[in-house]
């Protein structure tokens, strides 16, 4: 099979119309923040968050960092968060002055464990924020059940879930603010950059003042800032980007749904009652395997069979170098993101798959899995 050609993990979509956004740009002679921008704001408020408003930002780790710091979170407090998700989630926590506290997740969604997020409460904790993670929506009512006993807020890190929902609710509408990445692998891309959907409009100007040096008036800084901005050349094809969701998405969703019907083996991503995932990824587990097994499995999967699959997260946050100090002091502390760090991997669902290509998928892991069985 090495003549056969690879089947990408994930494909960005850039086409002639981003092309064209970003030449009117470059004519129009603003390149830096401007009107691309704020026409993109009012669009992803409009079309993804039920109208809250929005901030945009240069990177999804920027519109953490930035959320954080407008609703207050710094040195001394606590932010609840899962260790099986990316390094930016507990790292936009640190670069406050505040200490990630890692809970559990579930067995199914791979999503923040209420149950485990009420057990490492203390009168430090600040916040909970969960990640909608691969596109399918956290369990926003237990955990604002557990915030509301605690009297603390709730942020979304819903970087890769655009468009997830919760009995019609989107994501990104439930929390103090909830951030959109826009990084070139999402379900829709500026280039790079983020999106800070706001709660009210103190957190708003919070967000707007930081990512510009502090200032919304030139030269009148109010307080000490960044330089977090978007540019209106990612602006420009995030706004060509944003008209295309909405197909993209329901092209991923039969996707997934092609996947679920014929994979074998393997445990395929479910839906919980009420919730509609985006399938940013679509991640199998092999149950009761380990790292080595799984990792054999993906390597058959990419060598034998030229079928482009990702491991996320192979590496809990809590047992890297750069987070290991906020760890728990017990290590079998977090045992369903030790299992999901060993079983799980991720096969191509994005909206470029042909008929063909789905055919390959299926066969290959039905093939690699049902011989390691």
């Amino acid at each position: 099979m090495s003549d056969l050609e690879m089947i990408p993990a994930a494909k960005p979509i850039i086409g002639e119309q981003e092309r064209a956004a970003v030449d009117a740009v470059l004519r129009s002679g603003m390149v830096a923040q401007g009107p691309q921008v704020a026409a993109f704001e009012e669009e992803f408020a409009r079309e993804l968050v039920d109208g809250r408003t929005c901030v945009a930002v240069n990177s999804g780790t920027s519109g953490l960092h930035l959320g954080l710091l407008a609703a207050g979170i710094g040195a001394g407090d606590e932010v609840i968060v899962p260790s099986f998700t990316f390094a930016a989630t507990a790292n936009s926590v640190a670069l406050t002055g505040a200490r990630p506290v890692f809970a559990d997740i579930t067995e199914d969604t791979f999503n923040l464990d209420p149950e485990s997020v009420r057990s490492v409460v203390t009168d430090a904790t600040a916040a909970i924020m969960p990640v909608h993670l691969y596109g399918h929506p956290a369990d926003m009512a237990g955990l604002a059940e557990v915030a509301d006993e605690a009297g603390v807020m709730v942020f979304e890190d819903a970087a890769q879930a655009h468009g997830a929902r919760i009995d019609g609710a989107p994501v990104g509408s439930f929390g103090t603010f909830g951030m959109f990445s826009l990084y070139p692998t999402k379900n829709m891309t500026s280039g790079e950059g983020g999106m800070v959907a706001c709660a009210d409009e103190e957190i708003a100007r919070g967000v707007r003042l930081l990512r510009n040096q502090g200032m919304e008036t030139q030269y009148a800084n109010e307080v000490v800032g960044l330089n977090n901005r978007m540019t209106d050349l990612h602006a420009a094809i995030g706004r060509v980007q944003l008209g295309k969701l909405s197909d993209w998405t329901a092209r991923r969703r039969e996707n997934a749904a092609w996947l679920d019907a014929h994979l074998e083996g393997v445990v395929v991503p479910p839906v919980r009652p009420g919730c509609e995932h985006v399938y940013h990824q679509y991640t199998v587990r092999l149950p009761g395997a380990s790292r080595e097994e799984r990792d054999a499995v993906v390597a058959a999967l990419r060598e034998e069979h030229k079928v482009g699959c990702g491991v996320y997260y192979p590496i809990p946050n809590h047992e890297l170098v750069s987070l290991a100090r906020f760890a728990p002091a017990d290590p079998e502390a977090l045992p369903v993101t030790a299992r999901a760090a060993a079983e799980v991997f991720s096969l191509p669902v994005h909206p470029s798959l042909t008929a063909e290509h789905l055919e390959r998928i299926a066969t290959a892991v039905n093939t690699v899995v049902g011989a390691g069985s």
